[in-house]
């Protein structure tokens, strides 16, 4: 006996698929419990289908420069406070309860190989769905991306003691969580992304740490850091910081043109208006220069983007103004022009 194919009966068999489907949902028969696993044959196609999408995606929707090697400090220190709990880390296992998720964390020192530097830096960037590995936090900032992808490369041949001394976590005190990357010192442990705070601001740092504890700053690294910590904590940290010797309340003296007199024809206002006693903005002079420069590239924010469309607040406005080929070179003066102000304690 031959059954005739017809749209309808197609149709009607469609919709009774899909019938029974909603019906095995809604009695709640499909298994969700992470302690029964997956079966060997879903954990290879899930895997499989999660490495062909960060191939593809990497290919097209990542930026020109995926990596870099100069900021190990910043990026350990992040792992160590919201990655290592899950992943584990030379010398550090991962948390038996984080290991009993399905799937669990892999070890990054075991599968970082398995995967280029752009597709690194896709997953780090944008997370992956139903495995628990989140987003980068700030949509902004590929620069802390690009440090963490460097970071996870050094993993497979990376020693506990090594480990140890980029997070510096055997030192114990209350402000164990900025010491890590900012060095007991406050200024920054000698690398060009950290910031000096020793000697800076005590109202700017302070203002500071509450935006990133609001979590309204542009920090994943630093509202991880913060995260937790109470207000009369984040006093302390500034009181702290504030009256170590380090950067100086004194005008700029830096040579730049800019940043004494700015760029009047261009609306542009010297960098030593606000930047100097009694006035809110954060002491510049001798601070880091490549944070400097990194600070106002990240502010003029991406040149593809039309100024409209761009944050207006203040800084960001002024970042725009500044010529791209004085960057380095106002960056550059700047620490520079106070390095006699830095000094250890």
């Amino acid at each position: 006996m031959m059954v005739k194919i017809t749209w309808r009966r197609v149709v009607f068999a469609l919709c009774a698929v899909a019938a029974l489907g909603m019906a095995v949902a809604w009695l709640g028969l499909v298994p969700i419990a992470a302690s029964s696993g997956h079966w060997r044959i879903t954990t290879w196609f899930l895997h499989w289908t999660m490495q062909n999408s960060a191939r593809t995606y990497s290919a097209i929707n990542t930026p020109e420069k995926v990596r870099d090697d100069d900021g190990l400090i910043s990026a350990a220190g992040h792992f160590r406070q919201a990655c290592q709990v899950c992943h584990g880390a030379p010398g550090v296992p991962p948390s038996p309860v984080m290991h009993a998720a399905t799937p669990h964390a892999p070890d990054l020192a075991g599968t970082a190989a398995e995967y280029t530097d752009r597709e690194l830096f896709w997953i780090v960037r944008h997370g992956i769905k139903y495995t628990g590995m989140p987003a980068w936090p700030e949509t902004g900032r590929d620069d802390e991306v690009r440090r963490m992808v460097s970071f996870v490369r050094q993993l497979p041949t990376m020693s506990p003691q090594q480990y140890r001394a980029l997070t510096q976590a055997t030192e114990p005190g209350p402000f164990a969580r900025c010491t890590g990357c900012h060095g007991a010192d406050g200024l920054g442990r000698g690398q060009q992304d950290v910031p000096v705070i020793a000697g800076q601001k005590r109202d700017y740092l302070l203002h500071a740490l509450r935006l990133h504890a609001a979590r309204k700053s542009f920090s994943a690294i630093m509202q991880t850091a913060v995260s937790g910590m109470s207000d009369p904590q984040l006093q302390a940290a500034a009181d702290h910081f504030a009256a170590m010797p380090g950067l100086k309340d004194a005008p700029p003296v830096a040579p730049h043109p800019i940043v004494q007199n700015g760029l009047p024809g261009d609306q542009l206002p010297a960098c030593r208006n606000c930047h100097t006693p009694g006035r809110p903005g954060p002491l510049l002079e001798g601070q880091r220069a490549g944070y400097l420069a990194e600070r106002l590239r990240a502010w003029r924010g991406d040149e593809t983007v039309v100024d409209v469309r761009k944050p207006q607040d203040p800084m960001a406005v002024i970042a725009r103004r500044i010529p791209e080929d004085e960057i380095d070179a106002i960056a550059t003066s700047l620490a520079q022009g106070g390095s006699a102000l830095v000094k250890a304690p």
